[in-house]
């Protein structure tokens, strides 16, 4: 695989520019750099196959009316993704697309929304990426912690400094994750999608404004029923987690990751189960047939 160097300058996009990411410039009075207030999606690339695009597509279009910013009706994620990957040269590679929108450049630094509405702010950059094989045969081990977020989690915002202290905590407990509680409900993981599996029941919180619908955790779902796989969208209670058969997470980058340790406790045998092999297994057999 050939990817940019040093001397070959990765590319970006950058309202409505292709252009070299080191001359890639945000005006620091951008409202996604003064308050967070902007949308993102992350998007897998599979040599050069977009998978789920238009499931991430709605998802960023559903937070962007909820945040009420509004962007050019020729916007076309999939057509600057794929400009991306090959001006970059992972048209044949592992890689990920990063979108960010924000509501722009405002005159001044106020919290209500600037009038007449601004001018959005759109960034698309694609980046190798390395697949997490490794995680995913041996597992990972995962903190609990409690959850301090704003209550608008369904929203994937770009303000993510609750998410960022708990994934800090949990990499200096020596964890990859960490799955936020509230009200003695587990909900999701800081960047990741919440599953345990109890008696062959796969069970998942149901999508509330706390937890992201995240796109892979819909992936699993799907491919639960296809498998003859029982599921139960219900309430995850804490001490769920710790008598439960197999624990497992999903992201658009880990796809599905068994949680094999939490708080330094073994969950069951203390190695990945079989139904989160199946799944894995399916999720991969899934990916080959992404057009």
């Amino acid at each position: 695989m050939v990817y940019k160097t040093g001397s070959e300058p990765m590319i970006v996009y950058l309202n409505g520019e292709f252009l070299p990411k080191a001359k890639a410039v945000i005006s620091v009075d951008d409202r996604g750099f003064l308050f967070g207030d902007g949308i993102y999606e992350v998007v897998r690339s599979y040599h050069g196959r977009l998978f789920e695009l238009d499931t991430h597509v709605r998802r960023m279009q559903n937070g962007l009316q909820s945040l009420r910013i509004t962007i050019p009706d020729d916007f076309n994620l999939a057509d600057i993704a794929h400009e991306l990957l090959e001006q970059n040269n992972l048209q044949n590679a592992e890689a990920t697309i990063y979108c960010q929108i924000t509501r722009g450049i405002a005159p001044s630094r106020t919290h209500a929304f600037p009038v007449p509405p601004l001018a959005p702010t759109i960034y698309v950059a694609a980046s190798p990426f390395t697949p997490l094989t490794e995680k995913r045969k041996t597992g990972v081990a995962a903190i609990t912690t409690p959850d301090q977020r704003w209550s608008r989690c369904d929203l994937k915002t770009i303000g993510l400094l609750a998410n960022c202290l708990a994934k800090q905590q949990a990499f200096e407990s020596g964890a990859v994750e960490a799955i936020f509680v509230r009200d003695g409900v587990a909900l999701e993981g800081s960047s990741s999608n919440l599953f345990v599996v109890k008696e062959g029941i796969v069970i998942t919180n149901p999508k509330t404004n706390y937890i992201l619908p995240g796109i892979t955790r819909q992936v699993v779902l799907d491919l639960c029923r296809g498998l003859g796989i029982a599921t139960k969208e219900d309430t995850v209670f804490l001490e769920l987690l710790f008598t439960a058969d197999e624990v497992f997470v999903t992201h658009t980058t880990g796809e599905v990751m068994p949680v094999t340790k939490l708080d330094a406790r073994e969950i069951s045998s203390g190695a990945p189960g079989p139904i989160t092999g199946k799944l894995q297994a399916a999720f991969t057999e899934n990916v080959k047939n992404i057009s």
